[in-house]
């Protein structure tokens, strides 16, 4: 069968068909369009099929159809007319009305108005009981007609036409304009006449051209013609409504017929609800509610076929500008509006369509703009759109909601939301609006345009979480593509964590914090102080096909092999919504906020470096003046400086959004559910932190297979899923928290920071859970910039905690110096300046918490029941002091001579640079290490003074000797004069003060016998004259009081004779065979030891020593633990021998010499 165009329009105007005739509509698969066929399959809607299927032929397609459209419906209210007229005593059977081409259609009516069409004379037209309401296809309801009283009769309803109501509108003679009596009562008729009238500013009357309010009136005289004709009583009603509409609508010159209809649906609107709130009569009601859904119909039809209207056929939607005005405007779409365009949407695909269209088009309109523009008319007729879940589901079915092959540069712009995201203070002309000149700005300006910034931002932010929020909470369909959206946002964006990004590849630092700052708040209504719904949160959600990616990030100890192993095991179910948003706020924290960190820091490195270019660039201006190339050299001048502009401009710009005390505030505290969610992984239990860790110390009969989570260390074996999980979860904890101690201390309080520091502890103490050396080394810096003094804080935000915390104080201390040998070898190519920067930070934690006297039994704990533990911590502090000073005082003495030849004024410039430059490298190197030093000897003074014994062990004693001795050479001796040098406070050097602290070592260790004699052994450094002159330093500058003075010569008489019986030993013991020699120190033996592979003997504290800095064989490289050495016990008598046959001689001589005497 062939549908021909009139069975198109008739089927659009009457959508509701029984199935039967659906079926056979829809079977078909031509169109016939007079002498053409266009074959086409035909699914359920024909409006859908001509929009998506009919290509070149659609105008030809659209015109025929609106021409059938029109003539049928103007056809429908002839009928409805005549109906009216004679329907009482009408019997006739309805007449059939036949549709006509486009052609013929204009032909037989009236070229300048639409006129209604009488039928051949003698035709009773009348309507049927299924004759459908002409706007259906726009979703609207089903026509209700009053049917006749006359039962079973077969009559045909009264008057229908394009009004449910024609019973409301009563006879008048014929000929006759309707004027309600004087004096009497206001008739129905005259009300819906006024009413009407007044909604729709529509006049019938041709001298009449304002209302009594002076408000302009359109005339309609082909409304009046045919009335008059009809003999119907000139006057408005919902029967002559819609011709009144077209007509008018169609005559407004350059005003679009959708502003007329919209301020007629805002005033119908107003008065229907009015009417409902009050006492109006059912009648009124009536019309007023058939005048609103026929006003709805015209505006839809004004969007999507203005063509009825005479108007061109435009590109865009004649919807999206009346979005962007204010609802109470007589132009804006208001709330009312976009109801009862849900309520059709529901069914209706064309509503749907040209909602769609139009915010698609807000969206791209949108794009270009930036902070400094109009904006927010886009955002809030989004917001108001998406009041409606029916038209939230059609948004996020839109082909721009989530298109396919975009690039991640390209998702701000060419994704339906992206455009609202994108908007940002740091968009570039943004930065450059509000820190113009920013050198020339002082630093009131510069935070009152930050809170400015703040401010807009925050209120957009908002804006675009109600946006969200409703997306998400519209249904399931809505909400899975509002996660899909984020999770193409994250997953197209993992360059920006490169070590170069290239901006042009990415999307925008704006774009990805305001991703960040929404997926924060969503995360808002699980993460509660007590941390309720953690267990919400499914670790599996990383094996369920998850919608983040993380198959190419780097694992916490997992290679790449065991990753692809453990994640091929797929897990069966559904993640929860939870665990959706949880995981794509970590990915979107890495790849938003904290590369925005990450890039504020690198900014400000950068910039330094312009700057420093830019000024050497000035110093060599001098060699371009009355020069050609002194244009060239101006450019680049000014090039340079606006680099370095453009630079700060964007540098305030991302200061002002980053340092935001609610945003950090929130993003910390999701932080703080990161890191719970960690430590619950790690355990056997997962009740933490209801259940605290704690620490039990490892000694030797200790079976470490039954430690359980809350214990320290962690169970050597790992859980597989932790070690498989992305190093980016630890890391952003690190940086989030580095951020907040630096520059917003004020957000976070001690309360908020258990979890942070069972953090830093657990891992520290279990550091072989974490690979990457720098992750460990970060959870020193948190402890360290946590102790940093604030204002109203003397010991920082993490001070107190770390001295109260039973968790801290149990397994602070040793965690610090676990991980202070494990930097001596961290494996990465600058490890030997890696670990001075962590030591020193090491160091400030332990001065920190050293007041309390629990830490300080921990170290003597740890002396008694770990000693090769504790010996090779000492013994590492005990070459850092020897390095560090070596340096800092090596380089002081290059300062000292760089500083005396520049002060020649005839140095040649060139040379002179030279040495400028080779001075500021010494007084990098001089302020580094110097600051080291200090800290190295304050620490060894601590520990000293608290555990004097432990620091005469054998393999300690004559290294921290021979240091001292060194240090006090350096510092009094010969070499002394060439550490004075210019401005020595900045390098940190204060040569008294230092002095002073090393004696503080000495006084310590002053009643041990074996330090005495380690000193008084030391034949490179020992200098009884030093000692002197620091003992004469000490009194000129009252370094110290006198009973410390009268201590330190006592001890220096006790180095003296403690020399003197060495040396007597010495001379008593005459020539040593060179097999008792130790082979490194060339020392008698005590403990002579083979050496397993080697087979070389040497003395056991030496081998011990040796052992601490470097596990292997000092002869032959091979791996040697101090277990592996076999005691020499031939060698050893043979050396016992030997010391007794000198004593025997010595003793024998000594009675001669008496017996002589």
């Amino acid at each position: 069968m062939a549908i021909t165009a009139e069975l198109v329009a008739d089927e659009m105007l009457r959508p509701r068909r029984d199935e039967q005739d659906r079926a056979r509509i829809c079977a078909s698969k031509e169109v016939r369009l007079g002498t053409d066929s266009i074959v086409v399959p035909l699914p359920g809607r024909f409006w859908k099929v001509l929009e998506t299927r009919w290509g070149k032929s659609l105008p030809k397609i659209r015109e025929l159809l609106i021409a059938t459209i029109r003539n049928k419906r103007l056809a429908k209210l002839q009928a409805s007319l005549r109906s009216g007229e004679g329907g009482e005593s009408s019997s006739s059977n309805a007449a059939t009305f036949k549709a006509t081409d486009a052609s013929s259609d204009v032909s037989s009516q009236d070229q300048t108005r639409p006129r209604i069409n009488l039928p051949a004379s003698g035709a009773s037209a009348v309507s049927t009981p299924s004759q459908p309401n002409p706007f259906t296809q726009l979703g609207l309801n089903k026509i209700n007609v009053e049917k006749e009283s006359t039962a079973g009769s077969g009559l045909p309803m009264k008057r229908t036409g394009v009004s449910p109501s024609a019973g409301i509108r009563s006879k008048s003679p014929p000929g006759r304009s309707f004027a309600a009596p004087a004096n009497t009562k206001e008739t129905l008729e005259a009300w819906e006449d006024k009413t009407l009238g007044g909604i729709f500013r529509i006049t019938l009357k041709p001298g009449v051209t304002r209302d009594a309010h002076g408000q302009a009136l359109h005339y309609a005289p082909s409304v009046r013609a045919d009335l008059e004709e009809q003999n119907e009583a000139v006057r408005l009603s919902v029967g002559v409504l819609d011709q009144a509409i077209l007509e008018v609508a169609s005559s407004l010159g350059s005003t679009p017929p959708l502003d007329f209809l919209l301020a007629c649906w805002k005033r119908v609107s107003r008065l229907y609800r009015t009417a409902k709130a009050g006492k109006t009569e059912d009648s009124k009601n009536g019309i007023l509610k058939e005048a609103r859904r026929i006003c709805m119909s015209y505006c839809f039809f004004a969007i999507t076929m203005p063509e009825m209207f005479g108007q061109d056929l435009q590109p865009s939607s004649p919807l999206t500008p009346h979005l962007l005005f204010d609802p109470e405007d007589d132009r804006g779409v208001c709330h009312d509006f976009l109801t009862e365009a849900s309520l059709r949407a529901v069914d209706d695909e064309l509503v749907r369509g040209a909602l769609v269209r139009a915010v698609e088009e807000l969206s791209q309109q949108l794009a270009p703009m930036t902070l400094n523009d109009d904006y927010k008319p886009y955002v809030h007729a989004l917001k108001s759109i998406t009041r409606f879940p029916v038209l939230i589901n059609a948004i996020t079915g839109s082909s721009l909601f989530l298109p396919s092959g975009v690039a991640p540069q390209d998702l701000e712009r060419k994704t339906l939301l992206g455009p609202f995201f994108q908007i940002s203070p740091l968009q570039g002309v943004v930065t450059l609006a509000y820190f113009s000149s920013p050198k020339t700005r002082d630093k009131n300006y510069i935070i009152n345009s930050q809170k400015a910034l703040r401010m807009s931002l925050q209120t957009h932010q908002a804006d675009l979480l109600d946006i969200v929020n409703h997306v998400i909470r519209a249904s399931k369909e809505s909400r899975e593509r509002m996660l899909d959206w984020f999770a193409l946002v994250v997953n197209s964006n993992q360059k920006r964590r490169g070590l170069q990004v290239d901006a042009a590849t990415v999307s925008s630092d704006g774009f990805m914090v305001n991703v960040t700052a929404i997926l924060d708040q969503l995360c808002d209504p699980f993460m509660d102080s007590t941390f309720s719904k953690i267990d919400r949160i499914e670790v599996d959600y990383l094996r369920r096909h998850p919608r983040v990616q993380i198959r190419e990030e780097t694992k916490l100890n997992g290679d790449q092999k065991a990753s692809d192993q453990f994640y091929s095991t797929s897990v069966e179910g559904n993640s929860n919504f939870i665990s959706e948003i949880f995981f794509l706020t970590l990915a979107a924290h890495h790849y938003g906020t904290e590369a925005a960190n990450s890039k504020l820091d690198q900014l400000e490195k950068d910039l330094k470096f312009l700057e420093k270019q830019a000024e050497r660039m000035e110093a060599e201006r001098h060699k371009f003046i009355n020069t050609p190339q002194l244009a060239l050299f101006d450019r680049r001048m000014e090039e340079m400086r606006e680099r370095v502009d453009n630079g700060l401009s964007y540098k305030f710009g991302i200061q002002g959004v980053l340092f935001d005390d609610l945003s950090q505030a929130r993003s910390m505290q999701f932080m703080r559910y990161v890191i719970v969610w960690m430590l619950r992984i790690v355990g056997s239990h997962h009740d933490f932190p209801k259940r605290e860790l704690r620490k039990v110390y490892e000694l030797p009969e200790m079976d470490t297979s039954v430690l359980t989570f809350g214990s320290l260390p962690l169970p050597e074996a790992q859980p597989e899923v932790f070690r498989c999980l992305p190093e980016y979860y630890l890391e952003d904890i690190i940086s989030n928290f580095k951020f907040i101690f630096r520059y917003l201390p004020h957000v976070i309080t001690s309360t908020q920071s258990d979890e942070l520091v069972a953090l830093c502890i657990t891992f520290l103490r279990s550091s072989e859970y974490i690979k990457n050396p720098y992750l460990k080394s970060g959870l020193v810096s948190l402890l360290f910039l946590g102790i940093w003094p604030q204002y109203g804080r003397a010991k920082g935000i993490l001070g107190d905690l770390l001295n109260s915390l039973p968790f801290a104080t149990d397994n602070l201390l040793h965690s610090l110096m676990k991980f202070y040998i494990e930097v001596e070898n961290t494996g990465t190519h600058t490890q030997f300046f890696d670990k001075f920067n962590i030591r020193y930070e090491i160091f400030q934690v332990i001065k920190c918490i050293w007041t309390n006297p629990i830490f300080r039994e921990h170290l003597e704990q740890e002396s008694r029941v770990n000693v090769e533990f504790f010996v090779r911590f000492v013994n590492l502090l005990l070459n850092d002091v020897t390095f560090v000073l070596d340096e800092s005082l090596n380089a002081l003495v290059k300062i000292h001579d760089l500083q005396k030849e520049l002060e020649d004024p005839s140095l040649d410039a060139n040379v002179r640079a030279e040495k400028e430059e080779s001075l500021a490298t010494q007084e990098r190197t001089a302020t580094s290490y110097m600051q080291l030093t200090n800290e190295t000897v304050s620490m060894l003074k601590l520990f000293t003074e608290a555990l004097a014994d432990a620091f005469t062990m054998p393999e300690i004693v004559q290294r921290l000797a021979d240091m001292l001795d060194y240090n006090v050479d350096s510092l009094v001796g010969p070499r002394c004069s060439n550490l004075k040098v210019v401005g020595k406070d900045k390098y940190f050097f204060n040569p008294r003060a230092l002095l002073s602290e090393i004696i503080d070592v000495y006084l310590n260790l002053r009643d041990k016998t074996a330090f005495v004699e380690a000193v008084a052994r030391d034949g490179r450094s020992y200098k009884p004259k030093n000692f002197e002159t620091a003992t004469g330093v000490m009194r000129k500058h009252v370094l110290k009081s006198p009973e410390e003075i009268a201590a330190w010569n006592a001890l220096r008489e006790r180095f003296k004779q403690a020399k003197m019986a060495d040396d007597q030993a010495e001379e008593d013991l005459g020539e040593i065979p060179d097999e008792f020699l130790d082979p490194l120190m060339y020392t008698l033996m005590e403990d002579p030891v083979i050496l397993p592979t080697s087979k070389v003997s040497i003395d056991r504290s030496t081998i011990r020593s040796h052992l601490l800095s470097d596990p292997n064989d000092p002869f032959n490289r091979a791996p040697l633990k101090v277990e592996d050495v076999v005691p020499d016990l031939e060698l050893k008598a043979k050396i016992q021998a030997f010391k007794a046959e000198k004593k025997s001689k010595r003793v024998t001589g000594d009675i001669m010499d008496t017996m002589a005497g």
